[in-house]
């Protein structure tokens, strides 16, 4: 006889983590210490379900992982949205650990793979590139207006500049190392995703990062669903006939990345120019042929990086590209 599966909820932040068994509930700390307390409370039939909190869930949910216990990580504002069908106003860390509880006993979320270390290191690192570029623009823009003011001191003028100056180098270095890890790792595949038509070889690896060498999804719509990238249609009966748009709730920065890529793929890409001249024939608007064209691309990407091979022009007939 199957024994039933027990779904835990698992609320976490940075010091501690509040567990949600059936009708009791624990706060434990977020450490070595904790874990092991967590492992006396789960049985064999334990599904433990969590959110991903930034940085914050990893350790444990690699350490139940390790122990062999099942883990599921969902998306928070999957469990947010959750949290609105179900009328809910009250916010709390108990409350939260009870409703990801039930949110997994309802829809049995797929069980959490561990990333790699590469990987790991890699999504850190360009973590850090990117709260570095932005500090870099926003001290850019802050010299211009300084010096646009006609009143800035010589020296602050210097200090300035000179930390724009550490700012890129240190970018660069970074850089340099991700571009490292993916040639050790997956050099091979960043060289046949450079094959398509359109996509570069930051835009390839940044798809590499984001879908974990392609291995994080096994259906391209989940990934184009994951970036944000896949249209959504605003209907309601016969008087609301909203535009369709992009689910804007994935990655703004690969999102902005493959729209760029669009604008060179419906010249050079015969897959993405047949498309887009297509959507232009039926009196599509510009910005949204491009969006399917950058659509186009990831689906292009998904099948040559599942396939480990190059690109073809002929080869869509073989693969739903």
């Amino acid at each position: 006889m199957q024994t039933q599966t027990n779904y835990i909820g698992i609320d976490i932040s940075k010091s501690f983590f509040d567990v949600s068994i059936g009708e009791k509930h624990y706060q434990l700390s977020n450490d070595q210490a904790g874990f092991e307390s967590l492992l006396k409370l789960s049985g064999a039939d334990s599904h433990i379900v969590m959110e991903a909190s930034g940085p914050y869930y990893l350790r444990l949910a690699c350490h139940l992982h390790a122990h062999g216990i099942r883990v599921s990580v969902v998306n928070p504002l999957v469990i947010r949205r959750y949290s609105q069908m179900r009328l809910s106003r009250a916010k709390t860390d108990k409350k939260d650990a009870r409703l990801i509880a039930e949110y997994g006993a309802m829809t049995k979320p797929e069980l959490w793979i561990p990333p790699q270390r590469h990987m790991i290191e890699l999504q850190h690192t360009e973590a850090l590139v990117s709260g570095l570029n932005k500090q870099h623009t926003l001290l850019s823009n802050q010299l211009e207006s300084f010096i646009a003011g006609g009143m800035l001191h010589k020296q602050l003028k210097q200090t300035i500049q000179k930390e724009l100056a550490h700012l890129k180098q240190l970018i660069a270095l970074l850089s340099a190392r991700m571009q490292q890890i993916v040639l050790a790792h997956y050099g091979q595949m960043l060289a046949d995703l450079k094959t398509i038509p359109g996509i570069g070889k930051k835009t390839a690896m940044m798809l590499i990062l984001i879908s974990g060498g392609f291995d994080r999804f096994d259906d391209c719509r989940k990934l184009s669903s994951y970036i944000g990238i896949c249209p959504r249609l605003f209907e309601s009966g016969s008087s609301v006939k909203g535009k369709a748009r992009i689910c804007k709730m994935g990655m703004s920065t690969i999102r902005a990345s493959l729209y760029l890529c669009s604008w060179s793929a419906k010249r050079c890409n015969k897959a993405c120019q047949d498309l887009y001249e297509r959507l232009i024939a039926k009196g599509k608007a510009k910005k949204l042929a491009l969006i399917a064209v950058a659509n186009k691309l990831l689906k292009q990407a998904f099948a040559i990086a599942k396939t480990q091979s190059k690109y073809q022009q002929d080869y869509s007939k073989n693969i739903c590209f």
